[in-house]
């Protein structure tokens, strides 16, 4: 990013809007076909995991809720839609695949709560702003897969919805850096802040 880039968006973009009261996490989509070299999702991003892993632990000391999305098709994927049509990968996602189970060293826990979604928001067609709602959240700090499809698209609904967004740049990753690293300028600029893991642990490890 050059500095008359930075410049020029910090005349017009430069608001914080912090941390809220009542926060959870969300961690989109962090599936084995992104961890498997013989997969065409594969994308090399061991060190979002490992950092959104961290990230969870704080979030659990905190008891602050935790929620895990992951991605599953109909056999047949009757219920792809055009995103199905669009993205070839996706086909790794039809129900019984095991590109669908859950990446290395992630496993959910009895209280965590699981949203399967088939388009790249969480909150598209799911039941997920009404479940933070009546939790009472009024901040969602989003980790995920990829930077540029579904954790973009999870922050602008996720703002949408009214929630206060927070997107942790280490625990997000993509097949390249020049999307993720665009992405994550965009989403700072216009739908969220965009921060760090030790800033996240921080205020998690804070509460």
């Amino acid at each position: 990013m050059s500095d008359d880039l930075a410049a020029n968006y910090a005349r017009a973009y430069n608001t914080r809007v912090g941390f809220g009261k009542r926060p959870a996490l969300l961690l989109i989509d962090f599936c084995m076909g992104y961890f498997d070299p013989a997969c065409d999702l594969y994308a090399g991003v061991e060190d979002a995991m490992a950092s959104a892993l961290r990230v969870r632990a704080a979030a659990r000391a905190a008891n602050i809720p935790v929620i895990l999305t992951n991605v599953v098709y109909h056999p047949q994927a009757l219920d792809g839609g055009r995103f199905f049509e669009k993205a070839a990968p996706l086909k790794n996602f039809l129900k019984g695949s095991p590109m669908g189970a859950w990446g290395p060293g992630l496993a959910p826990h009895d209280d965590e709560i699981i949203v399967s979604k088939q388009y790249p928001s969480a909150f598209f067609g799911t039941s997920l702003a009404s479940t933070l709602t009546a939790m009472g959240v009024d901040n969602v700090l989003l980790t995920g897969l990829t930077t540029s499809g579904c954790v973009r698209a999870s922050c602008v609904d996720s703002m949408s919805h009214g929630f206060r967004t927070t997107v942790i740049a280490d625990a997000c990753g993509d097949r390249h850096p020049a999307p993720h690293e665009a992405n994550l300028f965009d989403m700072n600029a216009k739908y969220a802040d965009v921060v760090s893991e030790a800033e996240a642990v921080a205020f998690l490890q804070s509460r």
